[in-house]
């Protein structure tokens, strides 16, 4: 029978900042919205923009299956736009597949025949917008288009008479901060193989935000919006002792206020040495 045994937890905190302006994208109902075309997704409650956590771990896995060259050998929309994506569609590809491992696969008609487990990884909660960052008060203080967003407008160009249509989008403003965002990468003994895998496997995760950062984040990054940066970084990891209540504090793996503060090259070693086995 497969066998599945947690050995550890590292947990990625920090915030989000806006570098220019946001947009992902909400559905276009209600009274509220002021007719907008394209207005952002907001919290029900409070009616503040965030960042869900599948927009945010989407886009790092897009990112990261380009890194690394994968086939786009899955449609999972066949209409237009079409949407394309890679998943292994064999057990030793699977094997091989950082992509796969971190971020999960579905359970397919052939894969229902794989008699191994396959666990994702990676967790990616959703990330509100700060309550206690000074860009916040600023946002809440300013005389926005609409509650905490700017309104962006753009036109489409007639080639031929040059006339204009206008459109509208919905944009969080540059320099608004979210946070705490929080990752949380589990480590697996899956079937007695270890952990080593799992450990050489974080890399990728932090190289998807590097990536994230040079790219962009939600709607219209080719025209400007979406560009953010992590900040404010923690990485704790929490091994089964920590769990049991052997120790009483996680270890602290890295600290720092960009990506570039981290030594990630050094947090497998850290993670192998509190590991508490």
């Amino acid at each position: 029978m497969p066998n599945l045994m947690l050995k550890g937890k590292v947990i990625i905190t920090g915030a989000i900042e806006a570098v220019t302006g946001l947009h992902i994208g909400g559905a276009a109902a209600g009274l509220d919205i002021g007719g907008i075309d394209n207005p952002v997704i907001r919290h029900p409650v409070t009616r503040e923009p965030y960042i869900p956590g599948s927009s945010l771990r989407g886009k790092m896995r897009s990112l990261l299956d380009k890194h690394l060259g994968l086939e786009a050998n899955k449609l999972i929309q066949r209409w237009k736009p079409a949407v394309r994506l890679h998943e292994c569609d064999d057990e030793e590809k699977y094997l091989q597949c950082p992509a796969c491992q971190i971020f999960g696969v579905t359970p397919g008609d052939q894969r229902r025949d794989w008699n191994r487990l396959k666990p994702s990884r990676l967790i990616v909660r959703d990330v509100l917008l700060s309550q206690t960052h000074e860009a916040t008060r600023r946002l809440r203080e300013a005389k926005t288009d609409l509650p905490f967003t700017e309104v962006k407008w753009e036109a489409a160009i007639d080639r031929i008479t040059a006339a204009a249509v206008p459109r509208q989008n919905e944009r969080v403003p540059a320099g608004a901060v979210f946070s705490p965002f929080e990752m949380v990468y589990n480590l697996f003994d899956l079937n007695g193989t270890g952990i080593d895998n799992d450990i050489r496997w974080l890399t990728h995760l932090f190289k998807a935000m590097e990536l994230l950062e040079d790219d962009y984040l939600g709607g219209y990054g080719s025209r400007g919006a979406g560009k953010i940066a992590f900040r404010e970084l923690k990485v704790l990891f929490k091994s089964r002792a920590y769990y049991e209540g052997e120790i009483s504090e996680p270890v602290v793996l890295g600290e720092g206020n960009t990506l570039r503060d981290l030594n990630v090259s050094q947090f497998g070693e850290k993670i192998r040495q509190n590991l508490g086995d």
